[in-house]
């Protein structure tokens, strides 16, 4: 393949910078533009994992001091020979070394092609490299031990096992229809149908952890809803860790819906506060209870606030009955008081019933166990598998449903030709989601979403 070349580093200031080199001529047009300081010392010459201090250059002459780190294929990230050059990390400076690259001969890499060669090159699989980007965008411990962990294989080494216990199913299968005349014994129902479901087990607890994978990378919109002076602005400022929202004593202060980015524990909640509910004759104010509903029933996850220091209103139990229908969870507020709410009604509505003081905030630590629980990423530790994308769920799902089609061939007592196409399928499906089997336009989406210089 050519020579691919592009800043692998942020394009800001900063201490350093990268310029990334790939290709079986990498180490040439290396050559041609890095200068090392050791008097005699070529390239070439050197092997995989060395570095050597120098002088990146181009026809005007010097362009800065750095490193040049040389890996030889099939040792690199790519699989092919491979040269980062290290230098300070100016834009002009990053810039005018690319350009230099590019002038000796490489060309500027696609988003995503460094990962796609080391891909096309079975440096990894293609779970692999979707997790790439997962990583580089992981905001937390567990999403990235979660990335890394889909990086170096946990995806790919589940599916083999399924995969290769299919394919020994079809080989049974196939070699007692195709030659009915050999003594070649028939496979048990029982056998047949204990190993189908010992791969729909892995793939279905597989697809089980996609949405909690999902909030993981992506976070999870969240609305806080209560009657008015319940504390939800209050609430939205602790969570928020500074003053978003205007709190006051009066009723109605909150008319538009305030949004805010947070972290709790694990996971990022994308906040907005809203309008208290309750009826009012202020246009202005009913216009903003019309917009809180309408986020509530839009929100994945719902924090129904509630005031802990009086009893529950009319008001309170009709948004009560009405977030118990969500993925909600009871916040009976102002625990710093004495708790005369009834909690035990609460409980009768929502699984997940939290009492905390959003003024100085006792009981945050419970709500962050809670809401790691209802968006499931409290049973995640970072190692085990996780499907990353809407490619491999769907791929998954098709897995599942054709080893559910498989297994109810067979216990319907349909020929073992019937069983062996949907067995098939279950295999196309894996080997499409581990890259195996799969599309140039299936490639083609996946590096698509990358980055430059990745």
């Amino acid at each position: 393949m050519d020579v691919i070349a592009a800043i692998a580093t942020p394009a800001a200031s900063a201490g350093l910078g990268v310029i990334r080199l790939s290709g079986q001529e990498a180490v040439a047009v290396a050559e041609q533009v890095f200068r090392p300081a050791r008097a005699g010392l070529r390239l070439r010459d050197m092997e995989g994992y060395t570095a050597t201090y120098g002088h990146v250059f181009d026809a005007d002459g010097d362009v800065d001091d750095g490193v040049a780190l040389v890996f030889r294929a099939p040792h690199s990230y790519t699989g092919e020979d491979t040269v980062e050059l290290s230098c300070h990390g100016g834009v002009y400076l990053l810039q005018r070394a690319l350009r230099a690259c590019l002038d000796a001969g490489a060309r500027p890499a696609a988003p995503g092609e460094f990962t796609r060669r080391a891909f096309l090159n079975g440096k990894m699989d293609l779970t692999g490299a979707e997790s790439v980007m997962a990583l580089i965008a992981a905001d937390g411990r567990l999403a990235a031990r979660t990335a890394l962990a889909a990086r170096e294989g946990s995806v790919f080494r589940r599916l083999q096992g399924v995969r290769e216990s299919l394919l020994g199913v079809t080989a049974q299968l196939a070699a007692y229809v195709d030659y009915p005349d050999e003594d070649i014994p028939q496979l048990a129902p029982e056998t047949l149908a204990a190993t189908l479901r010992g791969a729909l087990d892995t793939v279905e607890a597989l697809l089980s952890t996609f949405d909690a994978g999902r909030v993981l990378r992506e976070g999870v919109d969240t609305v806080i809803v209560g009657s008015p002076n319940v504390g939800k602005s209050t609430l939205m400022n602790r969570l928020a860790g500074c003053e978003r929202s205007i709190v006051t004593d009066i009723a109605g202060t909150t008319r538009d819906v305030v949004e805010e980015t947070v972290r709790l524990g694990e996971v990022t909640l994308r906040l907005a506060d809203t309008a208290g509910i309750r009826h009012s004759e202020d246009a202005v104010e009913a216009m903003g209870v019309e917009r809180a509903r309408d986020r509530m029933r839009q929100a994945a996850l719902v924090l129904a606030v509630f005031d802990g220091s009086r009893p529950l209103t009319g008001e309170d139990k009709a948004l009560a009955a009405e977030a118990a229908g969500a993925n909600a969870i009871a916040v009976v507020n102002k625990a710093d008081r004495p708790v005369t709410a009834d909690v035990g009604y609460l409980q009768g509505l929502f699984d997940r019933v939290v009492t905390l003081s959003a003024k100085d905030g006792a009981g945050v630590d419970e709500l962050t166990r809670a809401v790691a629980a209802i968006t499931g990423v409290q049973g995640l530790t970072g190692a085990e598998p996780v499907l990353a994308t809407e490619r491999q769920r769907a791929a998954a799902g098709r897995c599942r449903d054709s080893l559910q089609e498989a297994l109810a061939a067979l216990e319907a007592g349909m020929t073992l030709d019937a069983v062996t196409v949907s067995v098939e399928d279950a295999i196309a499906a894996v080997l499409e989601l581990t890259g195996e089997r799969t599309t140039e336009a299936v490639v083609d989406e996946v590096f698509a979403r990358f980055c430059v210089g990745k």
